[in-house]
Parts: structure tokens; sequence; C-alpha cells
């Protein structure tokens, strides 16, 4: 057991598990499995488990106001509504740097998806960006020079913007108008090295301190706003890969992992890699935002 009282939601391990988002209306935790392209939905107090399959990768997703999912795919953002399992096309994104996919992404304050990319040519150059889309289907590049994408969240007042470049190495903040989803103020708070893990996704606790999973260190790192290193908690997965807040009181924690590309002596370390993890963190973290669908 971790300090986190971190253990397997599920007794499946995936290749590529990202995104979890906890749905507070339903008491439900949901994630995507990258490669195999599904969402899935864990109901927390049954373990009742549904997926849903979309015929490309999903690289990340948000909820609506409306109760349906905001979905990136390889190359575009689709509403999907989970009941009847009709997709409608919002927006082509990225279709223009082939060697590029969409990676993270979240609905931000604003109730806009904010979605990145990430460049998966072997000169793994900065041709990444960082984008924002409307629920007109209108796109708009708001950051660009980006290796890896990752790490979007917000604080909870809607004023602070986190970001990461896995490849980077960077995790940056900005002063965010939740009104408009306008940008300012771009801060460079940390620059973590592979010992100390590398920064995958993110999310934000109500005291506006910053989680970021250290995929290279199996660990879990809480950041000060000022991108003090506060606290690094073990995961029992060798790649942790996105922490999320949810339950009751806003202080149960999830974490997705990846098991894919993982060597034999990590696996022999880690044989719960690829696993989603639930726990308890000290602090209740920031309700996931809505997409303005309605």
């Amino acid at each position: 057991m971790t300090e986190l009282g971190l253990r397997p939601l599920l007794p499946t391990l995936f290749q590529l598990a990202e995104c979890p988002v906890y749905d507070a209306l339903a008491g439900r935790l949901l994630f995507c499995d990258i490669l195999k392209g599904d969402i899935h939905a864990v109901e927390l107090a049954t373990g009742a488990h549904r997926s849903w399959s979309f015929p490309s990768l999903v690289a990340s997703f948000g909820l609506t106001e409306g109760g349906k999912f905001v979905v990136a795919l390889k190359h575009s953002v689709v509403l999907f509504d989970p009941e009847n399992g009709e997709s409608r096309l919002l927006a082509e994104v990225g279709a223009d740097k082939p060697t590029a996919r969409l990676n993270d992404g979240k609905v931000g304050p604003d109730g806009a998806f904010w979605v990145g990319s990430i460049n998966e040519a072997p000169d793994k150059a900065p041709i990444g960006a960082l984008y924002r889309i409307d629920a007109s289907g209108k796109v708009e590049t708001k950051v660009e020079g980006i290796k890896a994408s990752n790490g979007l969240a917000w604080t909870a007042d809607g004023r602070t913007m986190f970001l990461s470049d896995t490849r980077g190495v960077w995790i940056d903040r900005w002063n965010f108008d939740p009104a408009t989803g306008a940008m300012s103020g771009r801060t460079r708070i940390a620059e973590p090295d592979d010992a100390g893990g590398r920064p995958d996704g993110g999310a934000t606790d109500m005291d506006g301190f910053y989680w970021s999973a250290g995929i290279s260190a199996a660990k879990l790192n809480r950041y000060a706003p000022d991108g003090k290193l506060v606290a690094s908690f073990a995961v029992p997965a060798a790649a942790p890969t996105m922490p999320a807040f949810g339950g009751p009181d806003g202080r149960s924690l999830f974490v997705t992992s990846l098991r894919e590309g993982r060597s034999a002596e990590q696996l022999a370390a880690y044989p719960l890699s690829g696993s989603v993890f639930e726990g308890r963190a000290p602090v209740a973290g920031v309700p996931a935002f809505r997409f303005k669908d309605r």
C-alpha cells in the first residue's frame, strides 16, 4: 500500500490508460485506453463497468453540460452521445501536421475544450501545439513549439492554467481569463528531470497546488504554484500518466498508468503497470469543468 493508498480500481492492465475524469453527476470515473480507442466508465458505488469504442485512438476527452463526451481522436474532435452511440464532428484539428496527433486534453473553466498535440516522428521536433475548441467548432491555436503537450489543469477559480511538455522538459503557468479563455503572463515554474519524474498528465487541488504524473520515475509530484516541489508520492506503476480528483468529498484520487514499452525489469518491479488506481489525497481537488454544448 502506498502513502496515498493507491490500489487498482479494475483488475485489467491497460496498454495506455489516460485521462481520468470524475463524473460527479453519475458517481463514476471515466478514462480512456488511447491505443485501443476506448472510453471506460466505472461506477464507484457498484463497480459496474462499461465502455465505448471509437474508430481511431482516443487521445483525451471531457464531459459536456448536455451529458455527452467531447472526444479528441487522432486529428479531430467529436461530440459523442454515450446513450445512443452517435458522434458528430466538431472540428478537424492538427491534420496539417501528419506526424503529430492529438494528446492530452481537458475542458477549461471557459467551457471550451483544450487539447494539445504530440510529434510522433523520430526527430521529435517541437511541432506540437495547444488548441482551444468551442461549441461552434472554432479552433484557436494558443501555444506552439511543443514536443509533447501534457499536464493541462486549472485552479478552482479558473484564473490560473498549467501546461507541461513531457519531452521539453517543462511545466509552465499562465494567468487565465475564465470568461474568454485569454492567456497571459507565461511563467516557467519547473524543469523536472528523469529521476524526479518528467511531467505527464496533471491536476490541481483546492489549495492551488499542481499535481503532476512523473512518468519516468513512478511518482506523483505536488508542486506549489511557484513551482516548488512540496511532495513526491510513490505510485505502484512504472509510468503513471495522469492524476484526477473526485468522489463525494473531492479527496478520492485516481491515477492512470502506462504498460506499453516498459522493460521486463520495469514490469517485474511494477507488475501493476497499466492499472487505473484509486486512493485518497490529503486535500480535495478541483472538480472537472464541463463543455458548453447547450
